[in-house]
């Protein structure tokens, strides 16, 4: 029998909320054994994972997992934000009733976890001493070895985060369960993965990947901490990220965070150098690539904003040093990166995956797939297809990160001058426009979209809308979450710009990019900064302030003339098209302030009297 208050009285843990906490999912899960987990422990338990064979060397001090092949993405479908009030069901967030849902998953969990190690992940999803910490102390149970690394790479861990909290943590708890037998994507479907928001409680019971598993991220980091910070009235939690510029030749810092939907660039952005030609002046910081907590700061009137996780949970596909040299000095050798799913070389203890290279490797010797099957030993059918899954990661630390921030670990975060939004769009949105209306601003966050895919469905031009970046993350209803941006970012007196950006214009007859991205993304949100400092005016137009040619500074580029034109350019025919399904999806929300609906009436009248 398992002494488990031996165990966490020689861990040191002393909370005694924590440890009933522990007490009642150990008996209830069925597990052998705990062991409570400090970050010093990570040497110790990624020696324990490659002598089990839950991970491989991938060169020195860098990690290999395959995750169970029906185990490799976060389940929207699957994933609910549950409370005891029938008024917290929104459009997106999937709600259900906490007395149908707690039940339900522990029953799942019930003697799930027999024969397993239950591993308590005490972890902080801030810096210690934030004013937000309240809100950012949690404890993972978890029944697997590799979740427990993970965490320690995306979260600070350790005892000492909980010990002097009582009871105000949050309550995570992973069971895998049996991968093989779930029923994954078919009408059995035994997975589910709750968020039960007003009891500060994380249930998750069918898988050991990613979000579903990492409940530190996304579970608490946004859908928990948004709830909680709409429930406190005291901040925004917000899938952005969050980035520092310093003019080394005025000494000014500027911060941006922002919100960009899947394949919109958000992560190559937060990575972002600054381009060869500004390198001299300007000096580009990282903060985070998908998380910002923000809020109102009454000593100085501004919205602070802090990254509350420890580091970077990537997508590898595509990541190269011309896409993203940061995130490959990142996840370099001695790094502890941990990759999931990629291709991997048993005899050389390579890794690939695709973008990595513009080939993959001539000789396929040793090298297996992400399924764990020889690439020498596919079928011709087979020949084609992608080594590395596309939903394949990467896991650091932020301090590997080259161009880490010196002060990321802040308490207060950093001051927010411009909050950007940006989807991937051909036509219509236009390199950059600024909104200096905070309603409007929050109007633009709502309607944020990126094009749909399914143009034989008829909906080509038409946007997959994204509120904010936050469709699969929203945690209460969209009209009060609306309200609540308009509360949080309006107690500031001294306000961030909003723009919106879009690196993705195509020219409509050859479809080459009008813009060649990456590096250079830092010219539009340095003249957005002068444009807030007042050394710029731009061009009014109906969508918001756009730059004159002029104004850009594009030293070092070679635009063709005719693309910039069309890079500034505001289609008003094809807005006018936009406005009408930008009113058709904000009517789907209840309670929308008015606020809201009268900056997109003055946005749609602004276009007709352009017309």
């Amino acid at each position: 029998m398992t002494d488990i208050d031996g165990v966490m009285d020689a861990a040191g843990l002393s909370n005694q909320h924590v440890r009933d906490y522990v007490h009642r999912y150990f008996e209830l899960t069925g597990a052998d054994r705990i062991e409570v987990v400090n970050a010093s422990d990570d040497a110790r338990l990624l020696r324990e994972a490659l002598d089990a064979g839950e991970l491989a060397p991938a060169g020195e001090g860098r990690y290999y997992s395959r995750s169970h092949p029906k185990d490799t993405a976060r389940s929207e479908e699957r994933t609910v934000v549950a409370t005891s009030n029938p008024a917290d069901a929104g459009v997106y967030n999937n709600w259900r009733p906490a007395a149908e849902m707690r039940p339900l998953l522990e029953d799942r969990m019930r003697g799930a976890s027999a024969g397993k190690t239950m591993y308590v992940v005490p972890y902080l999803m801030a810096p210690p001493g934030s004013p937000l910490e309240a809100f950012a102390a949690g404890v993972e149970l978890t029944d697997t070895r590799t979740v427990v690394l993970h965490m320690i790479r995306m979260a600070r861990v350790g005892v000492d985060h909980v010990n002097d909290l009582g009871d105000s943590f949050v309550r995570a708890v992973h069971v895998t369960g049996d991968l093989d037998s779930l029923g994954q994507g078919t009408p059995d479907d035994q997975r589910w993965f709750v968020t039960l928001a007003d009891e500060r409680t994380i249930l998750h019971y069918g898988s050991s990947y990613g979000g579903n598993a990492l409940l530190g991220k996304i579970a608490h980091g946004l859908r928990q901490a948004t709830y909680d910070g709409w429930a406190s009235g005291d901040f925004l939690a917000e899938q952005f990220l969050l980035l520092g510029i310093t003019d080394k030749q005025t000494g000014r810092k500027y911060h941006v965070c922002g919100g960009m939907p899947s394949a919109s660039g958000k992560t190559n952005l937060a990575m972002t150098l600054a381009p060869d030609a500004l390198g001299d002046r300007y000096r580009v910081d990282f903060y985070g690539d998908d998380i910002a907590w923000l809020r109102a700061d009454p000593d100085d009137g501004r919205i602070y904003a802090i990254n509350p996780e420890y580091g970077a949970f990537g997508v590898a596909k595509d990541t190269n040093e011309k896409t993203n040299p940061t995130a490959v000095e990142a996840i370099a050798e001695g790094t502890g990166t941990i990759f999931t799913n990629v291709a991997y070389n048993e005899q050389t203890q390579d890794v690939w995956w695709e973008g990595k290279t513009k080939f993959p490797p001539a000789d396929v010797t040793g090298w297996r797939d992400w399924k764990g099957e020889l690439i020498s030993e596919r079928s011709e059918e087979e020949k084609d297809a992608p080594w590395a899954h596309p939903n394949s990661r990467f896991t650091t630390t932020l301090a590997n990160i080259p161009n880490i921030a010196p002060d990321y670990e802040n308490p207060k975060g950093v001051p927010v001058d411009a909050i950007i939004f940006g989807g991937r769009t051909r036509d219509r949105e236009p390199l950059v426009r600024a909104v200096t209306d905070l309603a409007e601003g929050v109007y633009d966050g709502l309607t944020l979209g990126a094009e749909a895919t399914f143009a034989a469905e008829g909906t080509e031009g038409v946007l997959r809308y994204d509120p904010m970046s936050m469709r699969p993350f929203m945690a209460y209803p969209e009209g009060a979450y609306a309200a609540h941006w308009l509360k949080v970012i309006g107690a500031a007196t001294d306000q961030p710009i909003f723009a919106h950006v879009n690196w993705f214009q195509r020219d409509p007859e050859d479809g080459h990019f009008l813009w060649p991205g990456y590096r250079d993304n830092l010219r539009p949100l340095l003249w957005l900064m002068q444009l807030r400092n007042g050394e710029v005016t731009g061009r009014q137009t109906p969508v918001g302030v756009v730059p004159t040619p002029e104004e850009l500074d594009l030293t070092g580029m070679d635009l063709r003339p005719g693309d910039l034109d069309t890079l500034l350019t505001i289609d008003t025919a094809r807005w006018q098209q936009e406005m009408a399904h930008r009113e058709e999806h904000l009517a789907q929300f209840p309670d929308l302030p008015e606020a809201i609906w009268t900056a997109h009436r003055r946005v749609a009248a602004a276009l007709d009297d352009q017309a």
